[in-house]
């Protein structure tokens, strides 16, 4: 149980540093389509149908889904619980639209404050496949702070021109703390997302919680671009290096990790060590390969204060 455990710790950190890199791919991505949700489509796209091709030579991964299925049928998962794709899409979208134009390090910072937070409430709830976890001194102390790094990465970004071209134009001429509030938004639906998730692969296993979440969130994708298609249109063209279309891949590779990760050690714990992940692996790529947003001071002091917060929210699992 121990070895387990140690081995979800190591996941939870890759899981981070797949979330930064494919935060930095599809931000490119939103830049060079001019379309934060275009490239959302494309990545949650892609990974979709890397899955269905998987399951259409796999039957194993079929015997999956033919589980996850049979458990909805008897009632042994509700339906909302398929539903972690919307979230998954929500953050997608954002990773798309704001990247660029705050930089990595401040978007991860946003979303790991979402993430604590909600990871407190899930956890208390008994949402994840792990039972209830009770929230603790140390717990609530440690989202309390990764909240003030929030703020402090907001403060940086306070007043900022907002020059990208995948942020909507609504959305580039209104208050610059909003491109902070979205990652945070999206933060706090990852942690539910991650419980379902959970969920679904301890039936199906974690493929099928995949395919299930980039089902449903490629089908929410396509609903909102279609919308955005009526006033602006489809990209007419599209970059040709490969490395920006890889953001569907990484995703399908953490997707299915979380699924199983999250079952031997919880979501705050989950959402904590991919914290970890996902401030080094986003400060390494601010440093050298900067956004137009660049690597603010606040940032950094924010991205140091969430690391104190995931140590003090640590301690009760001493």
């Amino acid at each position: 149980m121990v070895a387990r455990a140690e081995v979800g710790l190591a996941f939870g950190f890759c899981i981070g540093a797949g979330v930064a890199v494919q935060g930095r791919i599809n931000g490119a991505l939103g830049v060079r389509l001019e379309d934060g949700i275009a490239a959302a489509c494309i990545s949650f796209g892609l990974g979709l149908v890397v899955l269905v091709i998987a399951f259409a030579i796999s039957r194993r991964l079929r015997d999956g889904l033919v589980r996850v299925r049979q458990a909805v049928a008897c009632g042994e998962l509700r339906p909302v619980q398929l539903f972690g794709g919307l979230c998954g899409a929500f953050f997608v979208a954002c990773q798309g639209l704001t990247v660029a134009a705050i930089g990595v390090t401040a978007f991860t910072v946003a979303t790991v404050g979402g993430q604590l937070l909600s990871s407190l409430v899930v956890d208390r709830l008994g949402l994840a496949p792990n039972g209830r976890t009770p929230v603790t001194v140390s717990r609530v102390g440690g989202a309390a702070l990764a909240m003030v790094a929030v703020g402090l990465a907001a403060a940086g970004r306070s007043g900022a021109p907002v020059g990208s071209a995948a942020v909507p134009e609504w959305l580039r001429t209104g208050p610059t703390a909003v491109l902070i509030l979205l990652p945070a938004l999206a933060g706090i639906g990852l942690a539910w997302q991650q419980a379902v998730n959970g969920r679904v692969g301890a039936v199906g296993g974690p493929f099928s919680a995949t395919l299930v979440n980039f089902g449903i969130g490629t089908a929410a994708l396509f609903a909102i671009e279609a919308g955005v298609l009526v006033g602006t249109g489809w990209p007419t063209e599209f970059p040709s290096e490969p490395w920006l279309y890889l953001g569907g891949l990484i995703g399908v590779a953490f997707i299915a990790l979380a699924a199983i990760t999250v079952r031997w050690i919880g979501v705050l714990l989950l959402g904590l060590t991919s914290v970890a992940g996902q401030l080094l692996a986003s400060i390494t790529l601010d440093l050298l390969t900067p956004t137009g947003a660049g690597l603010s001071s606040t940032a950094v002091i924010g991205c140091a204060l969430t690391f104190v917060a995931v140590v003090v929210a640590t301690r009760s699992r001493a």
